[in-house]
Order: structure tokens, then sequence, then C-alpha cells
């Protein structure tokens, strides 16, 4: 006896079943142990808005909501996240968690191509969430783990900045 659990072994093509509640439905699909959060929401569940950039969990593009809290789906096999509860963009827009960040992003001109913008929103929630008046170095070292190539940041900044203050405030978008 090897002392070694067979059992534990899987097939390379063997698909494990699993079920989340995603922008509050519950779904489930079949993926491989390997396959990414990333992956399954894009390519099971068709909700593109995720973004997969880096693959390393350094650009912030796939940032979703598990359980509350921000994380890099490129980082997270789907297997992981069973039982969990995940919010992607579309279901934070859909929402309205999002309006006034979105609506002041576009009024700043806050993003251009867009790639990054799902993540760069993801994250400026999560960081409101936890602080309702982050001063604006709070904000830039928030956003450090998303990539813009675009936009130089400074129209982000000034966004979410302008959005802490009309929450804390008691009021909508600027």
């Amino acid at each position: 006896m090897s002392g070694f659990d067979d059992s534990l072994l899987t097939e390379a093509d063997e698909t494990v079943r699993v079920r989340f509640v995603v922008n509050g439905r519950k779904v489930a699909c079949e993926v491989a142990p390997r396959d990414t959060l990333v992956d399954c929401l894009r390519d099971k569940l068709e909700l593109t808005g995720t973004h997969a950039g880096c693959e390393m969990g350094a650009c912030g593009a796939c940032l979703v909501q598990i359980d509350g809290r921000a994380v890099h789906s490129c980082l997270v096999y789907a297997v992981q996240a069973d039982g969990t509860t995940i919010n992607t963009i579309e279901g934070l827009t859909e929402s309205g968690v999002l309006a006034d960040l979105q609506a002041e992003f576009h009024r700043r001109n806050a993003l251009q191509c867009g790639f990054c913008t799902p993540g760069m929103l993801v994250n400026a929630q999560e960081l409101l969430s936890r602080m309702t008046q982050p001063s604006r170095d709070e904000i830039r070292d928030a956003l450090s783990g998303n990539y813009c190539r675009c936009t130089g940041y400074e129209a982000i900044v000034d966004a979410i900045d302008a959005v802490a203050k009309a929450r804390s405030e008691g009021g909508g978008a600027p």
C-alpha cells in the first residue's frame, strides 16, 4: 500500500459540476478542474464583461466580486468558487450599484478603449464600500493593481473622488 489515494486523481478530460449564484441567479455548469473562473464566466456563462488580460492577477481586467470582495478571477479556479456568490460587471450594472460611477467615468472621459473599465469599476466599488471618503492617494493605491494604457489615470481618480464626495453628501452622481 503506497498511502496515495487514487480516487483523488482525475482524468484530463473529466469535468466537475460547479454551482454559483452569479448576479443574483443560481447557475450550474461543467468545468475542467483546471478552468479558471474568468474562463468559466466568459465561456460557459457568456458574461464577457469580465476580461481576461494578463492571466497573472496583475492587470485587474478580470476583477469580480466573490462574496462581496473584489477578486482576480484569473487566479481562482472555477471549482474553488463553487458555492459562492459572484457579481460581475453585468450584475453590478443591472443592480444600479455602479450607476453613479459609470456616469462619472463617462462625464469625465475616464475611459477610452474600455478594456480596463469593468475591472476599474469593480475595484472602485470595492474601495467605496470600505471607505466613504478615500483620499486621492488612497484611490491611487487602490487602483495600483489595475492597468490602463489609455487614460493616464487622472480622470479615473477624479471620477472616483467625485463619486465618493457625492455619496458622502448623500447624493448620487455629481
